[in-house]
């Protein structure tokens, strides 16, 4: 029994390959009957993203499965969508089987792995009574929420970040709390209803339905059940018959058409997974986001430094504090009084930048002063570990009760593409004036991607204050051009950056001079080795 496959060049042995009669539409138009009732709620207590835990750990390696923001490129975009991969079938169909499966077989570090299971409607008074009685219909395409569904996927596939809910099945209500992920390199979207909504469908690069025999599906709902959820076999039978089967033989197994791979036996049909494997890597090879250095070392040559840069005055003092924290000679202890000296200074000098409204207060004597005040909500520091977060105390002694997040940006060897490794930003950080310090600056790249994940959280661009003891100009151009509205300050700005990206004549490796840890073997910035700059 086979159709055509909807994908050329892809034929499955043992799978079927099916394109949709007609347009999605007019099929999906005929799939959604009116909405029925007396459903049993399903017996869970939280929804389970399955984008936690947040690692994956295989034979070959560990993936990060929270995601991470796709690369951009030197003009601050991004060049290419992510894969988004969408896996229906019905309940205990071995959907995050597979899902997990061709995650280990694609052999990439970066995937977002999404549930359905997230996105079930708020329930109204009346509706919550109905559940609480066994009769609303958790089975039908409307008990989820697709406007939300859509609107997640489009940003993770832009490589935004997304606040995705906890579903709460006791209660029948999203918890408070909801989980944050970022787009990466693959999505994969599992659900029993992952293909009964338009809009989600047009946002789908492959659609795969995991078909699995009613009976194997039955002896899995039947263990899972019995023995994580302490039902009985009577009662798991009952609702199996009264509500699963008909809600898979009315609302589910008609997408199977809208699929343009169906994959028969789940997660035991090897062949067909090796060879959707395949497919997807040639989609990727299409879609790869390569981080060019040499393209961002001459995209801005011979250009004037930018407006939005500031410099803190040369004075006698300022030199020759640089003097002594540029010298190789300098002890550690005077390299960091130095250092720490620079940083009040750098701190002081890009308050005077924050936005001050006029304002008028009574001295002890009774009289009136006309002064400024801050006109923002609030100062949030946000500092690029390592060497970032040694900025912090001097900020702590200027800000009171300012709030700190840390961002981790390394470079994966193998690509060159700076990857986003941790991050722990405050709440609700979108209304503040943040500033983002690193220590020094020399390509760029970590100051980019840095300043792309305040962006994805929704910090707007003028509100973003970059720092650092010392810049390269080839680093100010580039956070400049990508970002014209951010404001970049440091003490110092030198010239060049050799063949290694290093700042010439630079300050040597800023975190190991400061924590007293060993250098790298070929003596560069550790900011540029660990995070390209």
């Amino acid at each position: 029994m086979s159709s055509p496959p909807a994908h050329p060049g892809i034929r499955i042995p043992g799978c079927w390959a099916l394109g949709a009669e007609g347009s999605n539409a007019e099929a999906l138009d005929r799939l959604l009957p009116p909405v029925g009732t007396g459903r049993s709620p399903r017996k869970r207590t939280t929804s389970q993203c399955k984008s936690e835990p947040p690692l994956l750990r295989t034979s070959k390696r560990t993936i990060y499965t929270a995601g991470r923001p796709p690369w951009y490129n030197e003009h601050g975009a991004q060049s290419k969508e992510a894969f988004a991969i969408g896996l229906g079938g019905g309940s205990a169909s071995g959907k995050t089987t597979v899902a997990r499966m061709i995650i280990e077989a694609l052999d990439v570090p970066w995937v977002v792995l999404l549930s359905m299971d997230s996105f079930y409607k708020v329930l109204t008074r009346q509706q919550q009574e109905q559940a609480a009685r066994n009769n609303y219909n958790f089975d039908h395409p409307d008990a989820f929420d697709f406007d939300l569904i859509v609107s997640t996927l489009q940003k993770l596939k832009q490589g935004k970040s997304v606040q995705v809910p906890v579903y709460d099945f006791t209660t029948h209500s999203r918890k408070k709390d909801w989980k944050t992920l970022y787009g990466a390199n693959v999505i994969i979207f599992e659900g029993i209803m992952a293909f009964a909504d338009k809009a989600l469908l047009e946002l789908l690069d492959m659609k795969i339905f995991v078909d699995t025999d009613s009976d194997i599906r039955l002896v899995r709902r039947l263990r899972r059940d019995i023995s994580e959820r302490g039902r009985d076999i009577v009662g798991v039978i009952k609702q199996y018959n009264k509500f699963v089967k008909p809600a898979f033989d009315q609302y589910i197994q008609p997408t199977m058409r809208l699929a343009d791979i169906v994959v028969p036996r789940g997660s035991g049909n090897a062949v067909a997974i090796d060879l959707i494997v395949q497919h997807v890597h040639s989609q990727l090879e299409e879609r790869k986001l390569r981080w060019d250095m040499a393209a961002l070392a001459s995209a801005h040559q011979c250009h004037p430094l930018p407006q939005t840069l500031s410099v803190l005055k040369s004075t006698p003092q300022v030199r020759g504090m640089h003097t002594i924290i540029r010298d190789k000679e300098t002890s550690r202890d005077e390299f960091i009084f130095y250092s720490k000296r620079l940083m009040r200074l750098l701190i002081e000098h890009a308050l005077s930048f924050l936005p001050f409204q006029d304002c008028v207060v009574q001295t002890p004597q009774g009289q009136d002063y006309a002064g400024k005040c801050y006109a923002g909500k609030q100062i949030t520091g946000v500092s690029i570990l390592r060497a970032g977060e040694t900025m912090e105390p001097a900020l702590r002694a200027v800000c009171k009760d300012v709030r700190i997040g840390t961002i981790l940006i390394q470079t994966n060897q193998l690509t060159g593409e700076p990857e986003l490794h941790y991050l722990r930003l405050p709440k609700d950080i979108s209304d503040d004036h943040v500033i983002l310090m690193d220590c020094t600056v020399s390509t760029g790249a970590a100051a980019m991607m840095a300043v792309r994940v305040l962006l994805d959280h929704d910090v707007p661009e003028d509100k973003i204050f970059l720092l650092s003891l010392l810049m390269a100009e080839m680093g100010v151009h580039s956070v400049a051009y990508a970002f014209p509205r951010v404001r970049i300050i440091t003490t110092a700005v030198d010239k060049r950056v050799n063949d290694l990206f290093r700042i010439i004549p630079g300050i040597g490796n800023f975190g190991d001079r400061y924590f007293g840890t060993d250098a790298v073997p070929d003596g560069s910035d550790e900011e540029e080795a660990a995070s390209v700059g």
